[in-house]
């Protein structure tokens, strides 16, 4: 019989964050940097926690080069370190790894703060030949990269070459539109006995009886978000879907409780949204849409009325099908679509942006780390977010 459920669900747009006393001077106080131990291949991962999607308009090697990039702003003088160039105050280590050394060593490593450590989900179509050439050029970037692959047969012989053939690539991205199926959970568990020291992340799924599932079938990272995204139509094409705030708390109660983690993937449209899925329980947040239209990003560039734009679409969408396809097969229907994006630069002012914001959230609350965020998170329902008055003019 058909069930309706009465609990209220919300999403980004239906809430704030209340402000809480806080002892934080400054926003450059508060610590981005997450530590994990996963559950299944025991691995160890220190960073800050937000991933470029695996979406070919997104999840390039170009963008991974500056995602993984790691810097550290000086703030005082540190003995052994060499500064150099213009900036003098800022230096970079030639491989995340040697950062623990630094924090065990020095004892002002306090005085430090990462400028950029973040991952990237590679997407699954790039040749084996490709990845071959980038592990050999940016063998630093690859501690904060996973390889993804769908269930087909095909996807993971591809998964199987790369790995091999670069044995320091640790993560896997499982993802298929609908995670529910017994043939993922299946493959999940194949996939885990292949490469039992691989830290996978899976998905995509919205409940936490199929957190727990996952988790249990040897994942170790759930990607939690049904039609969230900013190119997805799954909830108009198919009325499936949940409202991501509310999937991001239950499914993290979920995965918490079994030592696993989740990432919210889908439906932030700007650095508040963030906040508030590391608010919710996300151990991690994926992004699509905020870091498309930049240099680092896939899709084609067009210029129309002397002004720049770069394709963007779901990988469900007619565009992605067609491409990788050949188009879309008769028994179902796009799920995704294409949209141009105002060229927007080099991605890292986005992300800047995006880091500053997070920052000044955790300074609102009284967060002095990322980790602290969702303990200080009180979530307050609201009809309106911002002033509407000039949101129908153009910034200037």
């Amino acid at each position: 019989m058909p069930h309706i459920d009465n609990d209220v669900k919300l999403d980004f747009k239906d809430v704030l964050l209340r402000p809480k006393r806080s002892t934080l001077k400054s926003r450059s106080e508060v610590d981005l940097t997450r530590s994990f131990s996963f559950r299944n291949s025991k691995q160890m991962y220190t960073g800050i926690p937000i991933i470029a999607a695996n979406m070919d308009t997104v999840g390039t090697f170009e963008m991974a080069k500056v995602l993984s990039k790691v810097g550290l702003h000086l703030r005082c003088f540190l003995s052994g370190v060499q500064l150099f160039g213009p900036t003098a105050g800022l230096f970079a280590f030639p491989s995340p790894s040697q950062i623990n050394s630094l924090a065990t060593n020095n004892p002002i490593f306090y005085f430090l703060q990462y400028l950029f450590s973040l991952f990237t989900a590679v997407h699954k179509h790039y040749s084996l030949e490709q990845w071959k050439e980038f592990a050999s050029q940016n063998p630093d970037c690859l501690e904060h990269l996973a390889a993804s692959s769908g269930t087909g047969s095909s996807d993971f012989e591809q998964l199987e070459q790369i790995l091999e053939a670069i044995p320091q690539m640790k993560y896997i991205c499982l993802d298929v539109a609908n995670g529910y199926s017994e043939h993922f959970v299946e493959f999940v568990k194949d996939v885990r006995k292949r490469f039992p020291g691989h830290t996978i992340m899976a998905g995509n799924v919205v409940t936490g009886e199929m957190v727990e599932e996952l988790i249990l079938s040897g994942a170790d990272i759930i990607k939690v978000g049904i039609g969230p995204g900013s190119v997805c139509t799954t909830r108009k094409k198919t009325g499936v879907g949940y409202p991501q705030l509310s999937a991001v708390m239950e499914c993290a109660d979920a995965a918490h409780g079994l030592k696993g983690h989740i990432i919210s993937d889908g439906g932030c449209s700007s650095p508040g949204d963030v906040a508030k899925a590391f608010g919710a329980g996300a151990d991690f947040v994926m992004l699509g849409g905020m870091l498309a239209g930049h240099s680092e990003s896939g899709g084609e560039l067009v210029e129309r009325n002397g002004k720049k734009y770069k394709l963007f679409y779901g990988m469900s969408s007619d565009t992605a099908m067609k491409k990788y396809a050949g188009g879309v097969a008769e028994y179902r229907a796009s799920e995704g679509k294409t949209v141009e994006v105002p060229f927007k630069g080099d991605v890292e002012q986005t992300i800047r942006d995006i880091l500053g914001g997070i920052r000044s959230t955790c300074t609102y609350v009284g967060a002095a780390k990322l980790k602290e965020l969702s303990r200080r998170t009180t979530f307050i329902r609201v009809t309106q977010q911002v002033n509407p008055a000039f949101s129908d003019l153009s910034q200037i």
